[in-house]
């Protein structure tokens, strides 16, 4: 089946990868966005599994304060180099998990620091293990993966903090 430029913008729109990353993914799928789609968020944890040693030393400090000012939070995420980390998409990402922290309320950032005593739900008290509050059926961890997909970086939450009035 013969890809289509309307399958490839489609498919870019929604991955943001480029050109011939989404033609070839259409190519194996035989036009299938959405399996052309899964195709590249499986492969973009293959590249972020590539990445995760390398040394993440730039990044944004983003904070979320909720419209009734009761509430708000901190993250602080790092990336490889000054010019991802001033990419619009990069600091969107910061604000976004921001947002997820304030709403989601985790308590560590990897399952690494979780206390041996800990009785609580892993998927509930880890922020990367939590389903991410914009998409739901996908965990906050496949949402840094794609970040990492699409800037060719490593990628880490290295912290974040969570207030809430009288709490």
């Amino acid at each position: 089946m013969a890809v289509t430029t309307e399958a490839v913008k489609e498919l870019r729109e929604l991955t943001g990868l480029g050109v011939l990353d989404c033609k070839k993914a259409l190519d194996e799928t035989n036009g299938d966005v959405e399996k052309a789609a899964a195709l590249l968020r499986e492969k973009g944890l293959a590249v972020a599994g590539n990445k995760s040693e390398r040394a993440t030393m730039q990044g944004v400090v983003d904070a979320y304060i909720h419209t009734t000012s009761r509430l708000g939070a901190l993250v602080e995420i790092n990336c490889e180099t000054d010019f991802v980390a001033r990419t619009e998409e990069f600091r969107n990402l910061a604000h976004d998990l921001a947002i997820h922290i304030a709403a989601a309320q985790p308590q560590y950032v990897s399952q690494d620091e979780l206390p041996s005593d800990e009785t609580g739900d892993p998927a509930e008290l880890v922020l990367l293990l939590q389903p991410y509050v914009k998409d739901p059926s996908r965990t906050v961890q496949e949402i840094i993966h794609d970040a990492i997909a699409k800037t060719g970086e490593n990628i880490k939450v290295r912290r974040f903090v969570r207030f809430a009035l009288g709490g």
